[in-house]
C-alpha cells in the first residue's frame, strides 16, 4: 500500500534540511576554530619546553669561540 508524499512533508522536510545544514556548518567553524586554537596552544608549549631542554653549549673562556661554517 503507498502512501504519496504531500506538500505539506516537503515544506516540513525542506524546512528541517536547511536548518541541519545550518546547523552543521555553524557547528563545523565553532569546533574548527576551537580545535585550532587548542592546536597551536599544545604547539606553543612543545616549543617552549623543547627549547628550555636544549643544552646550551658552554665555551670555557680561555677558548675562542668556535667558528661555524
Amino acid at each position: 500500500m503507498g502512501t504519496s508524499l504531500t506538500t505539506e512533508f516537503w515544506e516540513r522536510f525542506s524546512v528541517l534540511l536547511v536548518v541541519a545544514l545550518a546547523m552543521t556548518a555553524i557547528l563545523t567553524a565553532v569546533f574548527t576554530t576551537l580545535f585550532d586554537a587548542l592546536t597551536a596552544r599544545l604547539y606553543g608549549r612543545r616549543l617552549h619546553r623543547t627549547a628550555s631542554r636544549i643544552p646550551h653549549p658552554r665555551v670555557p673562556a680561555d677558548r675562542p669561540t668556535p667558528a661555524h661554517h
